[in-house]
């Protein structure tokens, strides 16, 4: 039996209405609430999203050279040069450090690393 229910995932963020906007764009999530200081995203099934102002933030480093990242989320895509293409053109930075070609790591407008990955993997 669970101890607990996971109902939302949140990111500390530079700038909660920009990056809410990028992830509403990148997931297809409804931005449930938005303001400076925090937003937060609905997704069909799952837990939300929030993103919560810090001041002074700063990015967990992409390479890192002790190979953390903090956290990162994984999405699944069919096309990953298609999937990459629109997230950059919705605000993210695909580095030139990657780990692979069934990967593709981009950072989001904060600069946290996500990647993207074919569904096809995914099992």
């Amino acid at each position: 039996m669970a101890i607990a229910a996971l109902k939302m995932l949140t990111l500390d963020s530079s700038d909660p209405r920009r990056d809410a906007a990028f992830w509403a764009t990148v997931l297809g999530w409804e931005v449930a609430h938005v303001q400076d200081e925090y937003a937060m995203l609905n997704g069909p099934d799952g837990p939300a999203l929030g993103l919560g102002l810090v001041e002074d933030h700063e990015p967990p480093a992409w390479p890192n050279p002790h190979g953390t990242k903090q956290f990162h989320l994984d999405l699944a895509v069919d096309d990953l040069d298609a999937a990459a293409a629109e997230c950059v053109a919705a605000g993210a930075t695909l580095p030139e450090e990657q780990p692979g070609e069934t990967w593709r790591v981009l950072l989001d407008p904060s600069g946290h690393p996500f990647c993207l990955t074919q569904a096809a993997n995914w099992g």
